[in-house]
């Protein structure tokens, strides 16, 4: 929106208030940050067993999502990223960040099928594209 605001006012300190606005920003979008027709490729790419065809198929994937997707997300997990970076102190690992935003960025259209494997093969998607940043991007 057109709101200015000022991250410097106190309101804004606690950082779960800042972590948890962007995670709802981003569990609110229409579509996820992964597109609905994207969700199955993906879940398909991280079930591979040879890491090389693996890495290929989802830095592919990542390349052929619409450019405000593709944009959006190497901006948000070049941050992310940099995050890992201080998880001695805010304990934020690759599996944390993978667990906190697995679901929200990457979600089926339909919620018909087994939730809980989805969400293990959502974190791992995650978790793979922060690991290999720097090969996807």
């Amino acid at each position: 929106t057109d709101e200015h605001l000022d991250l410097d006012d106190g309101r804004w300190e606690d950082i779960h208030v800042v972590t948890g606005a962007l995670k709802l920003f981003f569990r609110e979008l229409p579509e996820p940050l992964v597109p609905f027709s994207h969700f199955d490729k993906f879940i398909a790419a991280i079930k591979m067993q040879d890491p090389t065809r693996k890495g290929r198929c989802v830095r592919d994937l990542v390349f052929s999502l619409p450019p405000a997707h593709h944009d959006t997300m190497k901006v948000l997990f070049h941050h992310l990223c940099r995050v890992i970076e201080y998880k001695e102190e805010n304990r934020m690992s690759v599996q944390s960040i993978a667990i906190v935003f697995g679901p929200t960025l990457l979600r089926p259209a339909s919620e018909e099928g087994n939730m809980a494997m989805h969400m293990v093969f959502q974190n791992q998607v995650v978790e793979h594209i922060l690991n290999q940043y720097s090969y996807i991007f």
